[in-house]
Formats: C-alpha cells, sequence, structure tokens
C-alpha cells in the first residue's frame, strides 16, 4: 500500500483537503497528516479539525507566520526530517501558501516521491501577490497536477505543462461544501449567538495585505461597508482576523456602530454566516468559490482574482480596494442584480476522482 502525506499549515488548506483525508480514512489507506501551523490561533486552527472530524496532525511543526524567507526555510527543514522518516510515496499539497511551496519544493528532490498539487493552475497575473509565486512554482515541479476547471488546464497547458499529468477534478471546495452545508444546519448556533436573523447582515472579512496593510485602503472598504450598512438597514457581521485586528489598531482606525466584531469561526458558523448573508465582502479567495456554490452575492474587494469562473457566473464582483464610492456603487449594482446561478466548480467528487487517479 502506498504511503500519503497531506502537508498542511492554513485554515483554507485544512476545508479543502478534508474531503481527501475523509475520503484516505473512510477506505482505510495509509496516510499522514504533517501541519507546519502556519494558522496558529485555536480559532483559525484546532476548531476545524475537531468540528470536521478530522484526526490531529501525527507532525506539528509550530511554525507560525513570519517573514517569507524565514517561515518557508523552517518548513522546509522540519518536512525533510518527516519524510526522510516516514518516507512517504505520496505528497499532496493544495493551494498557494507559504507551506504549499515549502513542501512542494523538498517532496519535489526526493526522487522516489510523486508529488501531486490539489487546486492547480489558478493564475491572478498580479506577481505583487505572495500566492502568485508559489502557485507557479508548485505548479511546474509538481508530477499531478489537479484543476478546478478546464481554464486552469488550458492556463497550465499554455505555459508548457504536459497535458499528460493534468487532471480536471474539479475544486474540494465543492466536496467541502456540500458536506459541511447540513452540518452546519444542524449544528451550528451562530445567529442565535450573536442575536441575527438571516438576510439582515452583510458578512464582511478582510486580511490580505493588499487590503489591510494599507491604512488609506482598509479605511475606504470600512467606510464603504458601513455606508452599505446604513443605506441597506443592515448590520454588518465582521469575524476579525488576527492581521486585521493587529492593523486597524496600528493605524487607529475607528469602527461603526453598525459593525459587529466576533473572533474568527469555525467552518460549519462561516457557511453559517454565509448562507444567513444579505451580502457577503471580503477578499478571501475561499469565500469567492464558496458563496457561489451557495448562491449568495459577494463583492470581492480586489482588483484580480485567481477565481475567475464565479465572476463569470455573475454572482460574484471584483470592486477593488481604495475607493469607498466605487466599492458602494458596484454592491449596489450586485444587490440589484438577477443573477442566473450555476455551480462552475466540480461536482462534489473531485476527492474520489484525485485519489483514485493517483493510487
Amino acid at each position: 500500500m502506498k504511503k500519503i502525506a497531506f502537508v498542511l499549515g492554513t485554515r483554507p488548506e485544512i476545508i479543502k483537503l478534508w474531503p481527501l483525508i475523509d475520503y484516505c480514512k473512510r477506505g482505510d489507506l495509509d496516510y499522514i497528516i504533517i501541519h507546519t501551523n502556519q494558522h496558529y490561533s485555536e480559532n483559525m486552527d484546532k476548531i476545524f479539525f475537531e468540528e470536521l472530524d478530522l484526526p490531529q496532525a501525527k507532525y506539528n511543526l509550530a511554525i507560525q507566520s513570519s517573514s517569507h524567507g524565514d517561515a518557508t526555510g523552517r518548513m522546509m527543514q522540519g518536512v525533510e526530517k518527516i519524510f526522510m522518516q516516514e518516507s512517504p510515496d505520496i505528497v499532496f499539497v493544495q493551494g498557494d501558501t507559504n507551506t504549499v511551496l515549502a513542501g512542494a519544493l523538498v517532496a519535489s528532490k526526493i526522487d522516489s516521491v510523486l508529488l501531486a498539487h490539489v487546486e492547480a493552475g489558478l493564475r491572478s497575473y498580479d506577481r505583487s501577490m505572495p500566492e502568485e509565486i508559489n502557485r507557479i512554482v508548485v505548479d511546474h515541479i509538481s508530477d499531478k497536477l489537479f484543476t478546478p476547471t478546464e481554464k486552469q488546464k488550458e492556463i497550465l497547458m499554455h505555459e508548457g505543462v504536459k497535458e499528460k499529468v493534468i487532471h480536471v477534478s474539479g475544486n474540494t471546495i465543492v466536496d467541502a461544501v456540500y458536506m459541511g452545508r447540513a452540518l452546519s444546519q444542524k449544528k451550528s448556533r451562530i445567529l442565535e449567538d450573536i442575536a441575527q436573523k438571516e438576510d439582515a447582515f452583510i458578512l464582511f472579512t478582510a486580511h490580505r495585505p493588499a487590503t489591510v496593510d494599507n491604512k488609506e485602503n482598509i479605511s475606504e472598504v470600512i467606510k464603504a461597508v458601513a455606508v452599505l450598512a446604513e443605506k441597506h438597514s443592515k448590520t454588518v457581521i465582521m469575524p476579525l482576523h488576527p492581521r486585521t485586528q493587529k492593523m486597524i489598531t496600528t493605524f487607529g482606525i475607528p469602527l461603526p456602530e453598525s459593525m459587529i466584531i466576533i473572533e474568527p469561526v469555525g467552518y460549519l458558523d462561516m457557511l453559517k454566516l454565509q448562507q444567513s448573508a444579505f451580502l457577503v465582502i471580503t477578499d478571501s479567495g475561499g469565500l469567492q468559490e464558496e458563496s457561489c456554490i451557495l448562491e449568495k452575492k459577494c463583492a470581492v474587494i480586489r482588483e484580480n482574482t485567481e477565481r475567475p469562473e464565479a465572476v463569470d457566473v455573475g454572482g460574484c464582483v471584483l470592486v477593488g480596494n481604495t475607493d469607498a464610492q466605487k466599492i458602494v456603487r458596484k454592491c449596489d449594482e450586485l444587490i440589484q442584480k438577477d443573477v442566473k446561478w450555476s455551480n462552475p466548480f466540480g461536482d462534489g467528487k473531485a476527492a474520489e476522482k484525485i485519489i483514485e487517479a493517483i493510487i
């Protein structure tokens, strides 16, 4: 039996690898989980393992976020020692974080290891984003690439990747949403906890450096969200990312009275919030996908996206992060829009297709 190693380190990776790990668990396959701990607060990490019934990682490197070079280098050192000890046959990485880059670089230098990249082929064409560099490098050193749609397959082939190593599997986020949606309806009490009703609030999240590390940008975004809340008589619910909290405090930015700040929530609670929101405003890639799958309108506070499929459907709109008036105008247009919903990201069987293609 082949030994599989999953290298993960952030909240999105835990969620999107959940269907693959669950499939391995149910199929009694030999696997281990290596956690770099790139996301290190309990409510950004531990809660996901518990509520998704994931086995705890066999290895936890406890490498918290720091500079790109420092964190990636320490991750590589830790992962390499584990690979030498465990001798995995297959290594899975997912997405575009420093954890993904570290795991992939180490695996690519071991001849006996097959490196599989899940969610391959995404491109924003914005190299100021660290994730863009990571995903390009990992795509070009992987042995198997699993793309969400045909669009990413075309991108990879245009970059010279051989067609035979590319598999269009769909995105595992669809599997995760389908698996988590029913659980969230049964288990989540988040609306009761924050005293909110369906369609009565705007869900707002922000965490990317381009949004929150720039005082003018985050100020304009918060101003726009406040205007929208007043205009449409809604509350704003903001699960506050640690990075965002730090920068808002550093810049001394006042938050509007309409904004209710809550701690980061688990996956089931976040799904419930998305399903129940009047509108989602975010710079998160994962929330773009999930909102589209849940048929919930989503305003993306970025100038570009590596998930153009959600934009093509019409329920997801790029509104930028530098001009409050523009954000409000584009959000109002989206609110009024009649969207013909469809799910471009797959049929919810991506995990099965990926594992079967590998084993």
